[in-house]
């Protein structure tokens, strides 16, 4: 009996508890922490405002918001044409709600009864306990569950759709669904209330500081802020190898690298990164190098380093960013070690111009690159995933619109289009931890360079949406460089395509179709992890996997199941595929540049100008 009542004792004092991290203590200092929030929050507004009213900034929300209301449009167009059936999605949903609330109240008498819904695993959104043991959360988050899941199965279950349009409206009803999610806001999410509550406010107020902060820093737009970028300086403790930038045109600078051994591979390596992006992906640090790598193995190694454009690039288009860009390089390349040949390595949508470039090549006879390695690149952009969603006629003619008056497309459309891609977890959990938690984000080198982004210039993206995600045009044989049609199946020099298995940038099925395009020999291998992180994934981590072995033919499914499983990282299969080909080694190219005078040291300047 004395042991029932202490139990019970201690049960009403954790209670007690629980009730007490959501009662404020102090009324005075939590209403003028209130009073200061409002107080930032009039200067946030004020950020947002100001460069529209100076005509700096135009809103251009309306033209993706109509595009939102259309394509859900017809999601409810087909749940309302017949009433049975909205009838039946409706009891559907509140059956759902009926079982939970059923569970919520038998939970009040037994609390060792699991809840009727849980969150997937992984979603970190929940973690709190209180999520799962304070009965208005818990009922509050299987609640969003249930709807969210249903919203889901709305839009796959309507059988009139097309497959784009079913495709958009998936993608729009995730975000929102990511947007609605109780753990966004302060008065539903336990962790942010608690917070509130032991700060008196002053989590609200820093984090509408910071906010107003970002929208400044985004010239009226919120340039949301992902890592502490006060950390890390270009070439002092990121971009570090060294190396020396041997030459430069308007478009690109040339870097070359110090060698790291006695003896190299004859051929040199020349690596032409994404535009997209800046090229120090693949040289954040020397942990996770693969230019340090390279260079370690006897590579040669020169990188490209895109300018970062503005209005005066406004018309270069990939006829420009051929010559100017990778033909300009083969050029430097060969004054600097006497080699005419390179093996050529291209990085997502590098590698994409770099396939592009090796069929035009392969029309005019040059034959300058001898093998290529492609990076999660995509050629056959039937299975190119959710980008596509932004990728109709519609969509890309409001897009022209907009670049006819800049010229070219901000680093932080593009940023946030690929935030979006993950926005649970690229976006919203920086949403809370920022403006509601009122927390810096951390210092981490990856998310330093996803934050550094780079301008698109009207012509060259254009050319891009068009041939390739809205027509597909290079895998088609009718993509037009110097005009005339190019095709794949001409490039017969060795391919190594790696794709990786949870991209959703460069999806590995598409990467697979893709590799069929060509007209030489491919060795498809698939990685473990994503777009950056399998790619980027030295051996010494022995982290992930890779597949690898069989010829590219047939369905992808059945590839990968006879595909052999190693584990760690591919890079030193790449490097047994790339010395098998040739291996000859000469004395190391010590003097960087040959012929050419080095202009500066790397990471060089072009990777300097921010957006």
């Amino acid at each position: 009996m004395a042991d029932k009542k202490a139990g019970s004792s201690k049960e009403a004092g954790d209670h007690r508890k629980s009730i007490d991290a959501y009662v404020i203590k102090d009324p005075e200092a939590f209403a003028r922490n209130l009073a200061r929030m409002i107080e930032e929050a009039g200067h946030a507004a004020s950020a947002w405002i100001g460069p529209r009213e100076s005509g700096e900034r135009t809103d251009s929300i309306a033209e993706p918001m109509t595009d939102v209301v259309k394509t859900l449009s017809k999601v409810s167009e087909y749940w309302l044409a017949e009433p049975q059936r909205a009838v039946e999605a409706q009891t559907r949903l509140f059956s759902a709600y009926f079982d939970i609330w059923s569970n919520s109240v038998q939970r009040l008498s037994d609390a060792e009864l699991g809840e009727s819904v849980e969150p997937e695993r992984g979603d970190r959104r929940f973690s709190d306990t209180d999520w799962t043991d304070n009965a208005f959360f818990s009922f509050l988050k299987q609640t969003y569950l249930v709807t969210s899941k249903w919203a889901v199965e709305l839009v796959e279950n309507a059988e009139t759709l097309d497959e784009h349009t079913r495709h958009k409206a998936s993608f729009y009803v995730r975000q929102l669904s990511n947007a609605a999610s109780p753990s966004n806001f302060m008065v539903s999410n336990p962790e942010i209330f608690k917070e509130t509550i032991a700060t008196n406010g002053a989590n609200l107020v820093s984090g509408m500081k910071m906010l107003a902060e970002d929208i400044e820093a985004g010239r009226g737009d919120l340039k949301l802020r992902q890592v502490d970028g006060s950390k890390f300086r270009l070439g002092e403790n990121i971009a570090v190898t060294p190396g020396k930038v041997i030459a430069r045109n308007e478009l690109v600078e040339l870097i070359q690298y110090a060698p790291a051994t006695d003896k190299v591979l004859k051929r040199p390596l020349l690596i032409c990164p994404p535009w997209i992006n800046k090229f120090y992906i693949l040289d954040l640090n020397p942990d996770k190098s693969f230019v340090k790598w390279a260079v370690e193995q006897g590579h040669t190694v020169f990188v490209m380093s895109w300018v970062n454009p503005d209005q005066r690039h406004a018309a270069f288009d990939w006829n420009d960013y051929i010559e100017k860009g990778i033909s300009f390089a083969l050029d430097a390349v060969k004054k600097a070690t006497g080699e005419k040949q390179v093996n050529a390595i291209g990085y997502c949508v590098g590698g994409t111009l770099l396939s592009a470039a090796l069929a035009l090549f392969a029309r005019e006879k040059d034959d300058r690159i001898a093998s290529a390695t492609l990076f999660t690149t995509q050629v056959d952009f039937v299975n190119a995933g959710d980008l596509k969603v932004f990728v109709d006629e519609d969509q890309l003619q409001a897009l022209e619109r907009y670049l006819q008056r800049n010229g070219y497309l901000d680093g932080s459309k593009m940023a946030t289009a690929f935030n979006l891609l993950r926005s649970g977890d690229l976006i919203w959990p920086y949403v809370v931890n920022n403006y509601m938690k009122g927390k810096d984000p951390m210092p981490f080198d990856l998310l330093y360079w996803n934050a550094d982004s780079t301008r698109m210039p009207a012509a060259n993206h254009m050319f891009y949406l068009r041939n390739c995600y809205h027509e597909n045009r290079l895998a088609r044989a009718k993509m037009e460089l110097r005009g005339g049609p190019v095709s794949l199946a001409d490039v017969k020099i060795p391919i190594y395509n790696l794709a990786t298995k949870e991209d959703h940038i460069a999806p590995a099925l598409s990467v697979f179709e893709g590799s069929k395009c060509f007209g030489g020999d491919v060795t498809y291998v698939m990685g473990g992890s994503g777009h950056i992180a399998g790619v980027i994934n030295p051996p010494h981590r022995n982290k992930y996997q890779f597949w690898s072995g069989p010829r590219v033919a047939g369905d992808f499914g059945k590839w990968v199941e006879k595909a052999t499983v190693t584990e760690g990282s591919w890079w030193p299969h790449w490097q047994a595929w790339i010395e098998e080909m040739e291996g000859e080694r000469v004395a190391a190219r010590k003097k960087l540049g040959g012929k050419l005078k080095p202009l500066e040291d790397a990471p060089g300047s072009y990777v300097r100008d921010r957006s």
